[in-house]
């Protein structure tokens, strides 16, 4: 039996070191770069292509624009921190036990469902540690930089606050934007 796979290794072994010395002699280094480099800049353009990655989709439907408790409500534009939605509030009102920042920072948010454009002013709910299950929005749509404290959403807005704890914050129209 060691005879057997000793003369069939033999002769898989001739075979291939003919086949790799027949292709040496045809194909020389340089046709063989040649390829190489063409198959990674084709690869490279291809990849560059736009293509519709609506394939992917899960099936899941969007979240509908009214959607309180997602980071992609409409009046959420200028958000930054915990959505009391999630954190045992409302979009409009602090969860029992905190209370609402006495400054606040403001935003003009896009509706699209009535295409039209509102003041929004944000409040940080304050008093209480956040809750470990809430959900954590970022949005600084038109932010301005930081150099002075009104004009950007990376602040705790609860420093004016007896108790500065952070726990969530709330978003309260104000009005249509003229």
């Amino acid at each position: 039996m060691t005879n057997f796979f000793s003369r069939v290794g033999k002769q898989l072994d001739d075979i291939l070191v003919s086949g790799a010395r027949s292709s040496a002699r045809r194909f020389g280094r340089r046709s063989a770069l040649a390829k190489l480099g063409g198959f990674l800049v084709g690869g490279a353009v291809v990849a560059t292509l736009p293509f519709d990655r609506g394939f992917a989709a899960t099936g899941e439907k969007p979240a509908p624009i009214d959607d309180d408790k997602t980071c992609d409500y409409w009046r959420y534009c200028a958000l930054d921190g915990n959505l009391c939605t999630t954190s045992g509030g409302s979009k409009t009102s602090c969860p029992v036990g905190a209370e609402a920042s006495q400054v606040s920072w403001v935003g003009t948010c896009h509706n699209p469902g009535d295409k039209r454009d509102y003041l929004v002013s944000y409040y940080d709910c304050c008093g209480k540690t956040p809750y470990s299950g809430a959900q954590f929005c970022l949005h600084s749509k038109g932010e301005r930089p930081g150099y002075s404290m009104g004009l950007h959403n990376d602040i705790n807005w609860c420093m004016a606050n007896a108790n500065k704890g952070y726990h969530c914050t709330v978003a309260i129209v104000l009005g249509v934007a003229e």
